[in-house]
């Protein structure tokens, strides 16, 4: 069992949180007890923001996982990191606002998974976009995804969670839309994520990115680009209108 509570899948809205120092490296970081960074991975940045100690604040520039998927924050002056103490008190501030627009950002790119309905080969999320690379012969007209989109968007769609062990994933191999990265194997139950109600789902898939409380949230987006990447691949990016 892990001894790390991960807030930022519980609470993802939280910008500010209490914890404490449960372990220092200088490979990986600091670890915290009850982290609200989320750490990169899935096609989503590590998050930043600040962590302060008795009145000093350090810089968080990443968030990354350790070799047991422990959740590690990187200080921007890493010879401070020896100040840093197992036991001490923190307060975690985020970098919200780039946050919320990867949550927006992800929430968008599974909603254009419902749109583009081919397997995925990979993805990207950026503070200025994000793409989803299709395994797809012929290239989607951009207009017609845009508008599609922006309905669902416009529809209000709840996002919730939900856990599916790893024996009715098995049995379940559709939900898996993601060719290049799978869901995790060291656990027993793997986390959901659904756009919709229990009797109207529009997308459920494993996920274990940060994401809206609604579609509306997103606001206005738009198809940016549609690239060639090979034979039976395309690389469709989402741009959102802030």
């Amino acid at each position: 069992m892990s001894d790390q509570e991960f807030v930022y899948n519980k609470a993802p809205y939280k910008k500010e949180h209490e914890a404490r120092i449960i372990g220092v490296s200088t490979e990986f970081g600091i670890k915290l007890d009850e982290p609200i960074f989320y750490p990169r991975g899935g096609g989503q940045p590590g998050d930043s923001g600040t962590i302060s100690v008795n009145g000093v604040h350090f810089k968080i520039i990443d968030t990354v996982k350790g070799p047991e998927d422990e959740v590690y924050i990187k200080i921007d002056d890493a010879e401070s990191i020896t100040e840093l103490k197992e036991g001490t008190k923190v307060t975690q501030r985020l970098a919200w606002d780039i946050r919320y627009k990867y949550m927006k950002t992800h929430t968008a790119l599974h909603l254009l998974s419902v749109c583009l309905p081919f397997p995925v080969t990979g993805g990207q999320i950026t503070f200025e976009k994000g793409r989803v690379d299709f395994d797809m012969q012929e290239s989607p007209n951009k207009d017609e995804i845009t508008d599609r989109l922006n309905s669902m968007v416009k529809a209000d769609y709840a996002v919730s969670y939900d856990l599916i062990s790893q024996q009715e994933l098995r049995q379940r191999p559709h939900l898996i839309k993601t060719m290049s990265v799978k869901p995790p194997q060291n656990v027993d139950f793997v986390r959901l994520v659904r756009i919709g109600s229990s009797d109207n789902v529009i997308d459920l898939q494993p996920c274990g990115g940060t994401h809206v409380k609604s579609t509306r949230e997103i606001g206005r987006l738009f198809i940016s680009k549609v690239e060639k990447k090979g034979r039976m691949n395309r690389r469709v990016s989402v741009v959102l209108k802030d």
